[in-house]
């Protein structure tokens, strides 16, 4: 049966389920959430998800909310991406966990002050303190990559699609790869990874169509 991602491209929670899938052959297939219409607040959404967010996956009888809880649900079902040995899964949640505290939230709250609310609307003062933050999450990032090609063990995870999620978007948000040289070269070899894509290729909802 093919699954169901709730999502819409410019989510980097769902571009990190999204990618997971593609990487591990499943069967799926993109529900698109008209966000920036209010889709993911409508009561019919909110059925599926009390939440109100996306990434939401629907696999069979399984309902999933949270990207790392379906990150997860894609390594074990999979038996792709998700570490070698207890130590390496231990290690990729304590990642998982890690990024989705400082680095996607942060990341993501960022992004969308700079670039999809309007200026006037912007809080003052919010958008450098998150940046201060986050360099110091790029750091912790970058120096744990300049002696290993991957986050955990010595092949791809859903450590690395956990992390490496908003990094990709073309949006600005205070990230230079040139400033962090262990992130860009990671960043490029799971680029080069087969079936790889950027996140307004892999699913529906892009910037331009609300241009």
């Amino acid at each position: 049966m093919t699954a169901r991602l709730y999502c819409f491209g410019e989510s980097g929670n769902a571009y990190k389920c999204a990618l997971a899938l593609t990487l591990t052959g499943s069967d799926w297939q993109p529900e698109f959430v008209d966000f920036f219409n209010g889709g993911a607040r409508s009561p019919e959404f909110r059925a599926i998800n009390e939440m109100g967010e996306v990434p939401v996956l629907v696999d069979g009888d399984l309902t999933l909310t949270q990207s790392g809880l379906i990150l997860n649900h894609i390594a074990e079902k999979t038996g792709k991406l998700g570490g070698q040995t207890a130590e390496e899964r231990r290690e990729i949640l304590r990642w998982i966990l890690w990024d989705n505290h400082k680095l996607s939230t942060q990341i993501g709250t960022t992004r969308f002050l700079m670039n999809f609310l309007p200026e006037d609307k912007r809080p003052a003062g919010v958008i450098p303190f998150l940046q201060g933050r986050l360099k110091a999450a790029y750091k912790v990032l970058n120096d744990h990559l300049a002696t290993r090609d991957w986050v955990v063990g010595r092949s791809v995870t859903i450590a690395d699609l956990s992390c490496c999620g908003y990094l990709y978007y073309p949006e600005p948000f205070g990230f230079d790869r040139a400033d962090w040289p262990h992130i860009a070269a990671w960043l490029d070899r799971i680029a080069a990874l087969p079936g790889w894509q950027a996140p307004y290729d892999l699913m529906p909802g892009n910037p331009s169509d609300r241009a």
